[in-house]
C-alpha cells in the first residue's frame, strides 16, 4: 500500500511495480492495473462493479496481480481489499491519497497482511538526482540548487521540464486546488467551501508558528467571519488526512509528556507556501523548518516540538532507540544573542543524543558544548546523523 498526497510519485510507483512484475515473466493475462484518477474506470466505482471486473478478467484459477491506483474513490474499497486477499492468491498493490486507508474497517479486515509505504515529494537528494535525469541540467552547485529547491518545492511534476517559478508556482497551486476539491470538499461533504480555503490559508501561512483551532477562529472572526473552534479542528483534521499538513505536537522534555496546546503544523511539501504566497523572508525560517521537518520524517523518525522549560527546540526527532535535537534557523551568525537563542535549549537538555543547529550560514562547521552546527543543505544531504 502506497499513501501520500497527490502528484507525489505513488502512481509511477506502481508503474514501475507493475513492470517489474511483468519482468519476472508473469502473463499480461494474470496483471490488472486500474487509475481510478481516469474517467476510463468510472462505471467500477463501487466494490460491487469492480470485484466482478476483476472476476471477468483476470484467471479463475493461479496466482495473479491487481494493481488499483486512488483506490480511495472506489465506494466500500474496504470490503473489496479484504475480499481479494482473503484466499491468498491474489498479490494485491493499492495507492491511496487520504491517510485514513490504514485507519477503521481496513486495519480489522486485513491487520497483519499488509505493508504500507509512505510516498513523499522529492528529498533535496532526491530532486538532484531527479533534475539531473530529466531535466538535463547540471546540478553540482549544490548552493544554487538548494535555493531552486526551496523555491519549486519537491512535487516531481515541477522538475521533470525546466519550467520558470512563475509556471512551475501554477502547476503546484494547481494541485493544491485540485486536492481541496477532490480529497477534503467532496469527500467531507464540505458546504462552505470559503471558510474552509481560508482555514487551510492560514495553516499554510504558519508552517513553523504554534498555533490552535481557538486562535484561528479568533483570526477569522476578527475578519468578520465567525467560525466554532471545533470546525476549525475538523477542517485542519481533513487537511491532515489528505497529506496537505501535518499536526506536530509539542512534547515537554523534562515531564516526559506529550503537551495539547500550541501545536505547529507543516506542509506535505513546501512548494505549496511560495505557490500560494510567493518568496517572502518572514517566512524563510517556517519553510526551512518544513524542508527539515519532511527530511525528518522520511528517514523514518517520529517527530516532535521539543518544550525544555520557558525554550523551545525545533524538533525531536525519534527512531526505535536514536534520538535527535534539531534546531533550524535562517542563520545565527547576525548577533551573540541570536546564537545563544538557538543554542541555549539544545544545552540545557541533560543527555547524550546528537544536537544539531541547522542554518544557512556559510561558515558552518563548529561543534561548541557538543553541538553540531550544520549548513541545512549538507544536512538533508549527509547518509547518517
Amino acid at each position: 500500500m502506497l499513501t501520500g498526497m497527490r502528484r507525489s510519485g505513488k502512481s509511477r510507483l506502481l508503474e514501475l511495480t507493475a513492470g517489474l512484475i511483468r519482468g519476472r515473466g508473469v502473463p499480461a493475462e494474470r496483471i490488472l492495473h486500474l487509475n481510478f484518477d481516469s474517467l476510463e474506470w468510472s462505471h467500477l466505482r463501487t466494490a460491487k462493479a469492480l470485484d466482478s471486473y476483476i472476476a471477468s478478467e483476470l484467471p479463475a484459477d493461479g496466482q495473479r496481480y491487481v494493481l488499483l491506483d486512488e483506490i480511495q474513490e472506489v465506494d466500500e474499497w474496504e470490503r473489496l481489499v479484504n475480499s481479494l486477499t482473503v484466499d491468498g492468491r491474489t498479490d494485491l498493490y493499492i495507492t491511496g491519497s487520504n491517510s485514513r486507508l490504514l485507519s477503521g474497517e481496513l486495519a480489522t479486515y486485513i491487520a497483519g497482511r499488509y505493508i504500507s509505504i509512505d510516498v513523499w515529494p522529492l528529498s533535496f537528494r532526491e530532486y538532484l538526482d531527479f533534475t539531473a535525469t530529466y531535466s538535463n541540467r547540471e546540478t553540482s552547485r549544490t548552493d544554487e540548487e538548494f535555493t531552486r529547491f526551496l523555491r519549486y518545492g519537491g512535487f516531481p511534476g515541477v522538475h521533470i521540464l525546466p519550467f520558470e517559478e512563475s509556471d512551475a508556482r501554477a502547476l503546484v497551486t494547481d494541485i493544491y486546488r485540485s486536492t481541496l476539491v477532490r480529497d477534503v470538499l467532496t469527500r467531507h461533504a464540505i458546504r462552505d467551501a470559503d471558510m474552509f480555503e481560508r482555514v487551510a490559508t492560514f495553516a499554510l501561512d504558519n508552517v513553523g508558528n504554534p498555533f490552535s483551532a481557538r486562535r484561528v477562529a479568533a483570526y477569522l472572526k476578527s475578519q468578520r467571519r465567525a467560525i466554532r473552534h471545533e470546525t476549525v479542528l475538523n477542517y485542519l483534521s481533513a487537511l491532515a488526512e489528505a497529506f496537505v499538513i501535518a499536526r506536530v505536537p509539542r512534547y515537554d522534555l523534562r515531564g516526559r509528556a506529550l503537551l495539547a496546546t500550541d501545536e505547529k503544523h507543516y506542509a506535505g511539501d513546501h512548494g505549496l507556501v511560495h505557490a500560494l504566497f510567493g518568496y517572502s523572508d518572514q517566512r524563510l525560517p517556517g519553510v526551512l523548518e518544513n524542508i527539515v521537518w519532511s527530511e525528518l520524517r522520511r528517514r523514518g523518525y517520529q517527530v516532535t516540538v521539543g518544550k525544555v522549560g520557558p525554550a523551545e527546540v525545533d524538533f525531536v526527532a525519534t527512531r526505535r532507540d536514536e534520538t535527535l535535537y534539531v534546531q533550524v534557523a535562517a542563520t545565527i551568525a547576525a548577533s551573540a544573542a541570536t546564537r545563544q537563542r538557538e543554542y541555549a535549549p539544545l544545552a540545557a537538555i541533560p543527555d547524550n543524543h546528537p544536537k544539531y543547529v541547522v542554518t544557512l550560514d556559510p561558515l558552518a562547521g563548529d561543534r561548541t558544548g557538543g553541538i553540531i552546527h550544520q549548513r541545512i543543505p549538507d544536512f538533508l544531504l549527509a547518509d547518517t546523523y
